[in-house]
């Protein structure tokens, strides 16, 4: 079985609280986009083959397979239900470090697979239970759909809001953001306006209005990080923001961008581009 999982972005970040645990209370709007890997996963039928084997490409894993979240998503149904002997192999197309639940959604698409392929007849909620306790953001990668999202990002509500029609542009700095760091220099405050409220706005209202509150204290440690925000603007942007805790930026344009000349303003980054 062959599945295509997707990354997403944040439309706008605002840390509300500090929680008693050290965590920060947080609301953003997750929206799913077309940037995908490749996920397969293969019964295996040899009775002397290991519960798994896991292959990743296009990419480099720090650290043992174990630690992996597709792994963490087989071990979450193998300790409650019997699975079969699998290969699990991921092709990696999104970012790593990027702020775009790559790796969640890898987890979660694993989930919705196995469930499939044990025939274990799992619910949307039941599955949302696994993956909320393999990564933050992981649960929503189940329904896949806009969402509104507080507590530490794995509260979910749907919302409605929609760039659809619109050319999303991705760039990606060589530049890695400790998501512990990141926190450790953003002062919380409750918004005035509730984010989902904001993104069902026109979209050309937003940057006025919306804001990722992590993006202050990293361009002032990152300074060539704003200028790639600036350049989206440059281009034409409706909107531009960093996704999450970062590194990757999106604008969304309502004219269809050449991509060559995006790799040419942005010489050595990750950069695509996509109708949504």
């Amino acid at each position: 079985m062959i599945t295509f999982p997707n990354a997403k972005i944040n439309l706008g970040l605002d840390i509300v609280e500090k929680r008693p645990d050290g965590y920060h209370n947080l609301e953003t709007v997750f929206y799913p986009i077309p940037l995908c890997d490749i996920l397969e996963i293969t019964p295996v039928t040899k009775p002397d083959a290991p519960d798994y084997t896991f292959t990743m490409y296009n990419a480099v894993f720090e650290g043992s397979n174990d630690d992996n979240l597709v792994i963490k998503a087989y071990k979450a149904l193998a300790a409650d239900h019997k699975l079969p002997k699998v290969e699990i192999s991921l092709y990696k197309h999104i970012p790593t470090g990027a702020g775009l639940g790559g790796g969640s959604a890898d987890a979660a698409f694993a989930l919705k697979m196995l469930n499939e392929i044990a025939g274990l007849g799992l619910t949307a909620g039941e599955l949302r239970g696994y993956a909320s306790r393999i990564g933050a953001d992981c649960a929503f990668f189940i329904d896949n759909t806009p969402a509104y999202a507080t507590g530490i990002g794995d509260i979910l509500e749907p919302t409605v809001c929609s760039i659809s029609g619109h050319y999303l542009v991705l760039v990606k700095p060589e530049v890695h953001i400790s998501t512990k760091d990141a926190y450790s220099l953003v002062t919380p405050q409750k918004p005035q306006e509730p984010l989902t409220e904001i993104a069902q706005r026109p979209i050309h209202e937003w940057k006025d209005a919306m804001k990722n509150d992590f993006e202050k204290s990293i361009f002032a440690k990152h300074p060539d990080m704003k200028k790639v925000k600036e350049e989206l603007y440059s281009l034409g942007a409706v909107y531009a923001s960093m996704s999450g805790s970062g590194s990757s930026f999106f604008g969304i344009f309502k004219e269809e961008q050449d991509i060559e000349k995006i790799k040419t303003l942005f010489p050595g980054m990750f950069c695509w581009c996509k109708k949504i």
